[in-house]
């Protein structure tokens, strides 16, 4: 399924796999000016590639090498418009990415894509987008920013502001510093599109809630951590429980890996 919002002159495609009237996840893309940001999973490049048929594109950026944010890569490929990624990305989308039973149900195999290094700008017809380095989710995570307009286009380095769950691999630490990074971006206030759907006409002060509410809540770890707690009991005190996705997606989304990571960063910040 896919489903079209715009704001402005940015257009937000809302892509997921439907099941039983239902869409099991939803995932953003961007076109802005020729620009492709992300083309979703694999279950939905048909219904984008429909839909990007009647728009002008250019080129196409991947935030990062995710199976839901460069299923429909090979499509634009065929077309003969460049894609790019962040270099530790290339391998990756370069050849069949390894996915877990819950990553192929929801999300599907994306087709091996030659994709190129990402330059450090991305020049459009009215517009310069930075491209900013942003590990933490991925290690090949990167933003866009256009500076004259105050748009951050983040991937998925922001979810929510009181995210309760993490992947297995996920970087917290580097998630923290590349938030940091954002904020310090030359305009008062950042217009933030992410890959979940949500947009934030006032991002800075978003990110600080977050970042405040991780120091919080690290703060809470590692009083815990101090008691001898053992990492599934820290979460249980703080949380309640752990969520019925842990279970869904065998430990690889979880609660318990955000309190992990959070206990290693209190370990070494004591």
């Amino acid at each position: 399924m896919i489903e079209i919002n715009r704001y402005g002159e940015i257009v937000q495609m809302m892509m997921g796999r439907e099941m039983d009237g239902s869409v099991l996840y939803w995932t953003a893309a961007y076109l802005v000016d020729g620009l492709l940001i992300d083309t979703g999973c694999a279950y939905t490049a048909d219904e984008l590639a429909e839909y990007i048929g009647g728009q002008q594109v250019n080129v196409v950026v991947n935030t990062h090498h995710h199976e839901d944010h460069i299923g429909a890569n090979y499509i634009f490929q065929k077309q003969g418009l460049p894609l790019y990624a962040h270099p530790l990305a290339l391998p990756l989308i370069n050849k069949r990415l390894p996915l877990r039973e819950y990553q192929e149900m929801v999300w599907g195999y994306p087709e091996p894509t030659q994709a190129l290094p990402v330059p450090e700008t991305i020049v459009t017809e009215n517009y310069t987008f930075r491209v900013l380095e942003t590990p933490g989710h991925s290690s090949d995570h990167i933003s866009l920013f256009e500076p004259e307009q105050g748009w951050c286009f983040s991937g998925d380095l922001f979810v929510s502001e009181n995210q309760k769950m993490l992947r297995a691999d996920e970087d917290i630490a580097g998630i923290i510093a590349s938030l940091e990074k954002l904020l310090t971006l030359p305009v008062e206030e950042l217009t933030l599109f992410t890959s979940i759907g949500r947009v934030f006409t006032e991002g800075k002060s978003v990110l600080r809630r977050y970042l405040d509410y991780l120091d919080e809540l690290r703060g809470q770890v590692h009083r815990l951590a101090g008691e001898n707690l053992p990492p599934a009991e820290i979460r249980d005190r703080i949380f309640g429980r752990e969520t019925q996705l842990a279970a869904l997606t065998g430990g690889h989304f979880s609660v318990l890996n955000l309190v992990e990571q959070l206990t290693g960063l209190a370990e070494g910040s004591s």
